[in-house]
Protein backbone atom coordinates (compact mmCIF):
# COMPACT_ATOMS: atom_id res chain seq x y z
CA UNK A 1 0.00 0.00 0.00
CA UNK A 2 1.47 3.33 -1.08
CA UNK A 3 0.86 6.55 0.80
CA UNK A 4 2.32 10.01 1.42
CA UNK A 5 4.28 9.98 4.68
CA UNK A 6 3.21 12.71 7.10
CA UNK A 7 6.72 12.70 8.58
CA UNK A 8 8.76 13.42 5.44
CA UNK A 9 6.18 14.09 2.69
CA UNK A 10 7.58 11.31 0.46
CA UNK A 11 5.60 8.52 -1.15
CA UNK A 12 6.16 5.31 0.84
CA UNK A 13 5.15 1.70 0.63
CA UNK A 14 4.71 -0.08 3.98
CA UNK A 15 6.81 -3.08 4.79
CA UNK A 16 4.73 -6.10 5.69
CA UNK A 17 4.90 -7.15 9.33
CA UNK A 18 7.12 -10.13 10.06
CA UNK A 19 4.45 -12.32 11.60
CA UNK A 20 4.47 -15.76 13.15
CA UNK A 21 1.41 -18.02 13.12
CA UNK A 22 2.36 -19.69 16.41
CA UNK A 23 5.03 -19.58 19.11
CA UNK A 24 8.19 -21.49 18.24
CA UNK A 25 7.54 -24.34 20.73
CA UNK A 26 4.24 -25.13 18.98
CA UNK A 27 6.11 -26.12 15.82
CA UNK A 28 8.20 -28.59 17.86
CA UNK A 29 5.25 -30.57 19.26
CA UNK A 30 4.70 -34.26 18.68
CA UNK A 31 1.36 -35.40 17.24
CA UNK A 32 0.20 -36.41 20.72
CA UNK A 33 1.16 -33.03 22.19
CA UNK A 34 -0.63 -31.24 19.32
CA UNK A 35 -3.85 -33.07 20.21
CA UNK A 36 -3.66 -31.70 23.74
CA UNK A 37 -2.76 -28.15 22.77
CA UNK A 38 -4.84 -25.20 21.58
CA UNK A 39 -3.99 -22.51 19.03
CA UNK A 40 -6.14 -19.55 17.96
CA UNK A 41 -4.98 -16.43 16.09
CA UNK A 42 -4.30 -14.72 19.46
CA UNK A 43 -3.83 -17.42 22.11
CA UNK A 44 -1.94 -20.67 22.49
CA UNK A 45 -1.89 -23.27 25.26
CA UNK A 46 0.61 -26.11 25.06
CA UNK A 47 -0.02 -29.04 27.38
CA UNK A 48 3.05 -31.17 27.92
CA UNK A 49 2.99 -34.24 30.15
CA UNK A 50 4.67 -32.34 33.00
CA UNK A 51 3.63 -28.69 32.46
CA UNK A 52 1.33 -26.32 30.61
CA UNK A 53 2.66 -23.25 28.77
CA UNK A 54 0.63 -20.17 27.90
CA UNK A 55 1.24 -17.76 25.02
CA UNK A 56 -0.35 -14.59 23.63
CA UNK A 57 0.17 -12.94 20.29
CA UNK A 58 1.65 -9.47 20.48
CA UNK A 59 3.35 -6.71 18.52
CA UNK A 60 6.96 -5.66 18.71
CA UNK A 61 7.98 -2.49 16.83
CA UNK A 62 11.63 -2.15 15.75
CA UNK A 63 12.86 1.39 15.12
CA UNK A 64 14.53 1.83 11.74
CA UNK A 65 17.11 4.63 11.78
CA UNK A 66 17.09 7.43 9.22
CA UNK A 67 13.61 6.63 7.94
CA UNK A 68 10.06 7.37 9.02
CA UNK A 69 9.06 3.71 8.91
CA UNK A 70 9.37 1.12 11.64
CA UNK A 71 9.54 -2.65 11.23
CA UNK A 72 6.74 -4.54 12.95
CA UNK A 73 6.85 -8.09 14.22
CA UNK A 74 3.75 -10.15 15.00
CA UNK A 75 5.30 -12.30 17.71
CA UNK A 76 4.28 -14.57 20.57
CA UNK A 77 5.28 -14.26 24.20
CA UNK A 78 4.84 -16.76 26.99
CA UNK A 79 3.06 -15.64 30.14
CA UNK A 80 2.52 -17.19 33.54
CA UNK A 81 -0.79 -18.98 34.06
CA UNK A 82 -1.98 -16.14 36.33
CA UNK A 83 -1.13 -13.43 33.76
CA UNK A 84 -2.60 -15.47 30.88
CA UNK A 85 -5.84 -16.03 32.82
CA UNK A 86 -6.19 -12.32 33.61
CA UNK A 87 -5.49 -11.45 29.96
CA UNK A 88 -8.10 -13.94 28.70
CA UNK A 89 -10.68 -12.80 31.26
CA UNK A 90 -10.28 -9.23 30.01
CA UNK A 91 -9.84 -10.01 26.33
CA UNK A 92 -13.11 -8.33 25.28
CA UNK A 93 -12.96 -5.55 27.87
CA UNK A 94 -12.02 -2.41 25.87
CA UNK A 95 -11.18 -0.54 29.08
CA UNK A 96 -8.61 -3.10 30.23
CA UNK A 97 -4.96 -2.09 30.53
CA UNK A 98 -2.27 -4.16 32.14
CA UNK A 99 1.33 -5.23 32.12
CA UNK A 100 3.02 -8.60 32.40
CA UNK A 101 6.40 -10.24 32.38
CA UNK A 102 6.84 -12.55 29.40
CA UNK A 103 9.40 -14.43 27.35
CA UNK A 104 9.90 -13.86 23.62
CA UNK A 105 8.74 -17.09 21.98
CA UNK A 106 9.83 -16.71 18.34
CA UNK A 107 13.24 -16.61 16.69
CA UNK A 108 13.69 -13.43 14.67
CA UNK A 109 15.58 -13.21 11.35
CA UNK A 110 19.27 -12.26 11.49
CA UNK A 111 19.76 -13.34 15.12
CA UNK A 112 21.00 -16.43 16.92
CA UNK A 113 19.01 -17.45 20.01
CA UNK A 114 20.42 -19.78 22.63
CA UNK A 115 17.77 -18.73 25.15
CA UNK A 116 14.60 -16.69 25.22
CA UNK A 117 14.62 -12.94 25.83
CA UNK A 118 12.76 -11.54 28.86
CA UNK A 119 10.14 -8.92 27.97
CA UNK A 120 7.55 -6.57 29.34
CA UNK A 121 4.12 -7.03 27.75
CA UNK A 122 1.81 -4.00 27.81
CA UNK A 123 -1.92 -4.44 27.17
CA UNK A 124 -4.23 -1.62 26.15
CA UNK A 125 -7.32 -3.20 24.64
CA UNK A 126 -8.35 0.12 23.08
CA UNK A 127 -5.48 -0.17 20.61
CA UNK A 128 -5.41 -3.91 19.87
CA UNK A 129 -2.82 -6.58 20.54
CA UNK A 130 -0.32 -6.12 23.38
CA UNK A 131 3.01 -4.40 22.71
CA UNK A 132 6.26 -6.04 23.77
CA UNK A 133 9.51 -4.47 24.93
CA UNK A 134 12.59 -6.60 25.61
CA UNK A 135 14.39 -6.01 28.89
CA UNK A 136 17.15 -3.53 28.10
CA UNK A 137 19.45 -5.16 30.67
CA UNK A 138 19.39 -8.51 28.80
CA UNK A 139 22.55 -8.90 26.76
CA UNK A 140 21.63 -9.98 23.24
CA UNK A 141 22.26 -8.42 19.81
CA UNK A 142 18.51 -8.09 19.18
CA UNK A 143 17.98 -6.20 22.44
CA UNK A 144 20.83 -3.85 21.53
CA UNK A 145 19.34 -3.31 18.05
CA UNK A 146 15.87 -2.81 19.51
CA UNK A 147 17.07 0.11 21.61
CA UNK A 148 19.60 1.49 19.09
CA UNK A 149 17.56 0.96 15.92
CA UNK A 150 18.56 -0.80 12.71
CA UNK A 151 19.34 0.48 9.23
CA UNK A 152 16.80 0.59 6.42
CA UNK A 153 18.90 -2.02 4.58
CA UNK A 154 18.74 -4.38 7.58
CA UNK A 155 14.96 -3.95 7.80
CA UNK A 156 14.52 -4.64 4.09
CA UNK A 157 16.78 -7.71 4.31
CA UNK A 158 14.67 -9.14 7.16
CA UNK A 159 11.46 -8.57 5.24
CA UNK A 160 13.07 -10.19 2.19
CA UNK A 161 14.17 -13.22 4.26
CA UNK A 162 10.60 -13.76 5.45
CA UNK A 163 8.96 -13.14 2.07
CA UNK A 164 11.34 -15.53 0.30
CA UNK A 165 11.36 -18.30 2.92
CA UNK A 166 8.10 -19.84 1.68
Amino acid sequence: MKYICQCCGEEKEDWPAIAYSAPYPYFQLSEEELKNSELTPDLCIIKYSDETCYFVRAVLVQEVNETCQDLEYGIWVSLSEKSFTEYVENYDNEEFEGGYFGWLSNYLPDYEFSESIPTDVFVNNKIGRPFVYPHESHEHPFVNDFYSGISKEEAERRVDIVLNSN
